[in-house]
């Protein structure tokens, strides 16, 4: 049938990538955005904006009454959710169905299904697939836990049963420090996902985390597009992924693969998705969760593949058949992805929010930048603070590491802290480069980094940006809750200025 209109239910930069998809395929967008995201690129490059609430998640981009009601104001005819926010709430999903919109993703059905991690680990065991050990249910008693984890045996992982990309997230070693960890690990999964539920599970240690990237449309066919590993994290939360993983041959990846689809296809699952796992140093491999969305690392598949997984998404949304096949898929080359989120590396990645004050983005052969941010705009402390992707496709892993080597050194983000420098240390570390990585990556080998010391020319670019701050204006919206789109000009940072005279 085709959309001709899909509002984003998301900010930043992957609300930036699903309009650009969406721009390809000749879909006119709306954006939504808290008070706070008015001058956001996301704003500025969709059709219609339309706001959804003060600067909190809870009244904004997670309310979804302003979302669904923002929807029907414009005419929408569905909604992509990104990732994180609703993107994994069933009930969002629900919700859309019973409006009559299109959700973007699985149907409320298999999202309420694989969506509790506790329910799709049971139907995963049940299937005779390998999980790990961990809990059957969650509960409100910390006696409950406490009996849970000596059954299962320390160390535990708590995880949230709502979502995934590390919220919530804490390992256990000790007794005595479970229940201050459940506590955090439910606050910050309230705070994400609008449900404190977390179990636990067994924490295996020195793991690789390997992904599986999956497509399935609405008649039962279902594809695998290969893995992707994401074993440099930090505090539960990768920031480094690429794919082909290091450690896999030809063997594992069919199994693994197969298991993925044998896993969408028990849970009924439709749209894109991804099976986690954990590959022990035996290469033994052990589901984790299924990610009801697309991923944030999902430009690492399509440079490999060729496959764009956002038009794969709103084709498969809109009722098409999937017109790939399993034995035509392939992949070639390498693709290594950055995230560039607004954090303090020296500061254990505390988040760091304030104005870009300049931004220089890497170019060059086989680069791509996804970015959701300009010169001039703010970075708020309400949301996640990541800021972009970065991400490089070359023949091989080697020259992949060195082209993201050279894209981070010619990478800039000033007014703003972020790990671009801690970047490049990790993708030229032997042990990275030799593929030697394991989810205790940077625990191991960088502890205690420090930064270098600055380029002579990222000196002078921090003294030419400090120079142009006062002139910084962002660009500014008028009019009420929902306006169409005004073109914006990069100019409009730049202040007065006039052409100069002969």
């Amino acid at each position: 049938m085709g959309f001709k209109k899909i509002l984003i239910a998301n900010r930043g930069e992957i609300a930036v990538r699903v309009i650009k998809a969406c721009q390809e395929m000749g879909i006119n967008t709306v954006a939504v955005y808290s008070e706070i995201d008015r001058t956001g690129l996301h704003v500025q490059m969709a059709d219609e904006a339309v706001c959804i609430g003060p600067p909190p998640a809870g009244e904004s981009y997670l309310h979804m009454d302003h979302i669904i009601q923002a929807a029907h104001d414009t005419g929408s005819e569905a909604v992509h959710p990104g990732y994180g926010f609703l993107a994994e709430n069933s009930e969002f999903d629900r919700r859309c169905e019973e409006e009559n919109l299109v959700f973007i993703g699985p149907n409320s059905r298999s999202l309420n299904l694989v969506g509790d991690k506790i329910r799709s680990r049971k139907s995963v065991e049940q299937a005779g697939l390998p999980i790990i050990p961990g809990m059957k249910g969650s509960h409100k008693d910390v006696a409950k836990y406490e009996e849970e984890a000596q059954r299962i045996g320390y160390p535990v992982m708590i995880k949230a049963t709502a979502g995934g990309g590390g919220k919530g997230m804490r390992i256990v070693y000790e007794e005595k420090d479970l229940k201050a960890s459940l506590e955090a690990g439910m606050r910050e999964a309230r705070s994400a996902f609008g449900d404190e539920s977390v179990y636990l599970e067994k924490y295996i240690e020195e793991p690789r985390h390997v992904e599986i990237q999956v497509l399935a449309d609405n008649y039962g066919n279902v594809v695998h597009l290969f893995e992707r590993e994401c074993s440099i994290q930090r505090r539960h939360q990768k920031i480094v992924e690429e794919t082909p993983s290091p450690v896999m041959d030809e063997k594992l990846r069919n199994e693994m693969g197969e298991t993925a689809k044998k896993i969408i296809q028990i849970t009924g699952y439709n749209n894109a998705g991804t099976v986690e796992f954990l590959v022990d140093k035996n290469k033994n491999f052990y589901f984790l969760e299924v990610n009801a969305r697309l991923q944030v690392e999902h430009p690492v598949t399509e440079l490999t593949t060729g496959v764009d997984l956002v038009h794969q998404q709103i084709k498969v949304a809109s009722g098409e058949k999937l017109s790939l096949s399993q034995e035509k898929l392939e992949q070639r080359g390498h693709a290594i992805e950055c995230r560039i989120y607004a954090e303090d590396p020296l500061k254990n990645f505390l988040p760091s929010s304030g104005k870009v004050l300049f931004l220089k983005e890497p170019r060059g052969p086989g680069v791509r930048h996804d970015c959701g941010i300009y010169g001039g705009c703010e970075v708020p402390i309400f949301y996640d603070p990541i800021l972009a992707k970065l991400i490089v496709w070359a023949e091989d892993r080697n020259l992949a590491c060195q082209r993201m080597i050279n894209a981070l050194e010619d990478y800039v983000i000033l007014g703003v802290k972020t790990p671009i420098d801690f970047l490049k240390d990790v993708i030229s570390h032997s042990k990275f480069k030799k593929g030697k990585t394991t989810t205790d990556f940077l625990k191991r080998h960088f502890e205690n980094w420090e930064e270098k010391k600055k380029t002579e020319d990222k000196q002078k670019l921090a003294a030419l940006a400090c120079a142009f701050d006062s002139s910084l204006r962002a660009p500014v919206r008028t009019g009420g809750a929902s306006y169409q789109k005004e073109i914006y000009s990069p100019w409009k940072s730049l202040g007065k200025w006039r052409l100069g005279e002969k």
